[in-house]
């Protein structure tokens, strides 16, 4: 019979020392992104994968001056697609972050879009994740980006597991699974003609449990719904959708309050939370050790449209 499982002992007991390949590798592939490209630029979301992107950052253009300190300015400026239905907590800790490091921050609104007109909405609860891509475009061709850095893994979704670390954009914004560039020996292929663009992707061999390790390695900042915290939510097809504005309580449906934390952070009409305990990092690792389901699977409702939604909207020119 076996003994009962202690996820603290088992956590202790993880051996880190790939972090530090994967920090190395991490950093070698910004300063490829530094050296080749004109106009570069950071995608920050304010999420976890985006924070550890912008540490990474850190340490591979400042200069480290004490504990998480540092010292310097990044080469490119930060941007953020920002939906108009972003979580309360998300805006006031991006705006936060972005004022302790004194850094550019370029916010590319979908309100603005709605007005011109090149996002419509079918009505105005809508789920506007999807429609990040037009907004998104519009940010690269004003602000003439040729290159911009995401957060993205591979480990997340299937299409996200054909993703190239350099991920080449045609002159539509467009992903091309086919026409992507060989990576062999880390020599990328970074050549593009006018109007087209790349994204590039640092930590693309990641995982969420590696993300987590080193978020509570580095003592990275998070914005709070990261962590255990009351919330009142519904159940919905099989997932806990946070009461909103946005997403208000249908016919029948009963509103409660639970204890919850976010796995990811996006669109409130569409970004749901999972019932968790856990307080910090290290409570967070406990549990990615026993999850079976990766985070969009179990709390993005636009991502169970069907398997493909997400390759549908990548080869759209989405995140």
């Amino acid at each position: 019979m076996n003994a009962p499982l202690n996820l603290q002992e088992l956590v202790a007991t993880v051996d880190q020392r790939h972090l530090d390949h994967l920090e190395e590798e991490a950093i070698f592939i910004l300063r490829e992104v530094a050296a080749a490209f004109e106009r570069p630029g950071l995608l920050f979301s304010s999420g976890k994968d985006s924070c550890v992107v912008l540490r990474l950052a850190e340490k591979a253009f400042k200069t480290r001056v004490a504990g998480n300190e540092f010292k310097g300015k990044l080469p490119f400026p930060l941007v953020h697609v920002d939906t108009g239905h972003n979580f309360p907590e998300v805006t006031e800790f991006r705006d936060r972050r972005v004022a302790e490091m004194g850094e550019r921050l370029i916010v590319a609104h979908m309100d603005e879009s709605i007005k011109k007109g090149t996002v419509r909405l079918a009505h105005p609860l809508e789920s506007r994740n999807g429609h990040q891509t037009v907004t998104l475009l519009e940010a690269i061709e004003d602000n003439r980006f040729d290159v911009l850095i995401g957060g993205a893994r591979r480990d997340e979704e299937k299409a996200r597991a054909k993703e190239r670390i350099f991920s080449h954009r045609d002159a539509f914004g467009q992903w091309q699974p086919k026409e992507q560039r060989p990576e062999l020996w880390n020599l990328f292929n970074t050549r593009i003609r006018p109007g087209e663009h790349f994204r590039a992707f640092p930590i693309s061999n990641w995982t969420e449990l590696d993300v987590w390790l080193y978020i509570a390695r580095e003592n990275i900042p998070l914005p709070s719904l990261y962590f255990a915290h009351q919330r009142q939510v519904i159940r919905r097809k099989g997932l806990l959708v946070p009461l909103t504005e946005v997403t208000p309580p249908e016919a029948g449906e009963t509103v409660e309050t639970a204890t919850v934390r976010f796995r990811t952070v996006g669109d409130m009409t569409c970004t749901c939370p999972v019932e968790s305990t856990a307080a910090d990092a290290s409570d967070i690792v406990a549990e990615t050790l026993t999850v079976t389901v990766s985070e969009r699977g179990a709390t993005r409702m636009d991502d169970r449209t069907s398997e493909a939604s997400m390759e549908r909207r990548k080869k759209e020119g989405y995140f």
